[in-house]
């Protein structure tokens, strides 16, 4: 199966919120975790992500935060706001009837 970046587009932030639900994380941790959900299939480009999280965070749907991290550089985490768990309900209920509709048509 090939999925294109063209079918995700315009997901990007969804599926960044989606991980966030379950705990605050950092950029590589949340790519990694996207790869592996995906097997390999898919993966956002650094350049993409971190787009994303300057529009989250723009938006208030996420807060950054720095890690303490005793060795190794620092990471810059994220954590999801109650207005980005507001904004992925809402984002999960568009997709299920964009999906039902793209199902009929298709």
């Amino acid at each position: 199966m090939n999925i294109t970046s063209d079918i995700l587009r315009g997901h990007t932030e969804t599926i960044i919120l989606r991980h966030l639900l379950e705990k605050d994380s950092y950029g590589y941790e949340i790519n990694k975790s996207i790869q592996e959900k995906t097997n390999n299939q898919f993966e956002l480009k650094e350049a993409t992500l971190y787009s994303a999280f300057r529009r989250l965070e723009s938006a208030g749907l996420i807060l950054p935060y720095w890690g303490d991290e005793t060795t190794g550089a620092r990471r810059r985490y994220y954590a999801i706001t109650p207005e980005g768990r507001a904004y992925y309900q809402q984002n999960r209920k568009d997709w299920e009837d964009a999906k039902i509709l793209i199902d009929t048509l298709i």
